[in-house]
């Protein structure tokens, strides 16, 4: 059904995407997953794509495109490796868009075409071990002088940080203003006080890499700020609703990969002498997960086509992303299920989906927080 929704443009892009998928990235998944480690080399080959750039105006050296044309790209990426989509979002949804929407020309003119061209990425670098949803209690610190800006703190669970070649720090300027002391600062990773930790070891997005950065005495220059000082982050929160229409993109990209490892299980086991989708709970089982899936996809493509359009997104971006996140844990658990023991076993698709569907209920905002976003929109 996703094609009725799209224009030819859009189909044509969806079917480039996908086919280039099913050759470089699915066939790859599993071990990438096992090795935990991300395979940098597809970044240049998806710029030269122009992929990474989707969505991004060709002036800052993106190749133009929609939010739905960036939306597709997130779901048929999560499709063959969820992990990869992942640390591709992080870079082009959240650090690059940062850069795009609060930074100066000069700034943009530095960090975006190689970044989009995909010769540089870029981590979001805002999470801490005391500061997760509770954004006032960000305890990275910032503290000017005549050069600039001195960085000291620690940030923590930060996708593409161990090979990261910028990363867009969240810090506090004005510690005794809260949320409205909280500025934001390009750094490179070469920046003398920036160094990282080793990556993580997570229950799931094993192809994506995560580690802690910790700032000491990491001095950056004031044409190294995002924004106003002390508004960055409230900028930021304004303009990276685009990082929960790409949550939730990815969401239904695993779903889409959950229901067709699940179908071709169950076409081809056979149990008390016919296939299993001739049992009637496996046949409405499927049929529910489809059900959940097409919903997933026209709420997130509904806020899509609204950033598009230049209207208030807000609220459809958190109902997507709060609602796609929570189904593709439904309908991963589901296939996994469907599968019996084999989805149970480490060489099954079926266990990786349901290993890395649970992060996106948790990441660019937990299903929590955006039921605040959406509550607030309704007035109460």
């Amino acid at each position: 059904m996703i094609e009725e929704l799209l224009s030819d443009d859009e189909a044509l892009f969806r079917e480039a995407v996908r086919d280039f998928v099913e050759k470089e990235i699915a066939p790859n998944a599993a071990r990438w997953d096992e090795e935990g480690c991300y395979p940098r080399e597809l970044l240049p080959r998806l710029g030269e794509l122009g992929w990474l750039g989707a969505g991004f105006p060709e002036e800052v050296g993106g190749s133009g495109g929609s939010t739905a044309i960036y939306a597709l790209l997130c779901r048929e990426l999560a499709r063959g490796s969820a992990g990869v989509a992942l640390g591709i979002y992080v870079h082009t949804a959240l650090a690059c868009s940062a850069v795009r929407h609060l930074g100066s020309q000069a700034q943009r003119t530095r960090i975006l075409p190689a970044a989009l061209a995909g010769d540089s990425i870029g981590c979001w670098a805002y999470a801490e071990p005391g500061a997760g949803s509770d954004v006032s209690s960000v305890e990275t610190h910032a503290l000017r002088d005549r050069a600039g800006y001195v960085l000291d703190g620690r940030k923590l669970y930060i996708t593409n940080a161990p090979f990261a070649d910028f990363a867009v720090v969240v810090a506090s300027t004005a510690p005794q203003r809260g949320l409205k002391g909280l500025s934001l600062f390009l750094v490179d990773r070469d920046n003398e006080g920036l160094t990282t930790g080793p990556p993580m070891k997570k229950l799931g997005m094993g192809a994506s890499e995560m580690s802690e950065i910790v700032l000491d005495g990491c001095r950056v220059g004031f044409e190294d700020r995002l924004g106003k000082e002390g508004t960055g982050f409230i900028q930021a929160l304004e303009v990276l609703t685009l990082g929960r229409i790409a949550a939730a993109a990815l969401a239904v990209g695993l779903m889409e990969a959950a229901l067709e490892a699940a179908l071709g299980y169950t076409r081809d086991r056979v149990q008390f002498g016919r296939p299993l989708t001739e049992q009637q709970f496996v046949r409405f089982t499927l049929a529910e997960m489809a059900t959940r899936e097409e919903a997933a996809w026209r709420l997130t493509l509904h806020a899509a086509r609204l950033a598009d359009a230049g209207q208030a997104h807000d609220t459809a971006a958190s109902m997507a992303k709060l609602f796609a996140s929570q189904e593709a844990t439904h309908v991963c658990e589901r296939a996994l299920h469907l599968c019996g023991a084999h989805g149970y076993m480490k060489d099954s698709p079926a266990q990786r989906f349901y290993r890395d569907c649970k992060v996106l209920e948790i990441g660019e905002g937990t299903s929590e927080i955006q039921r605040e976003v959406i509550a607030r929109s309704l007035g109460v």
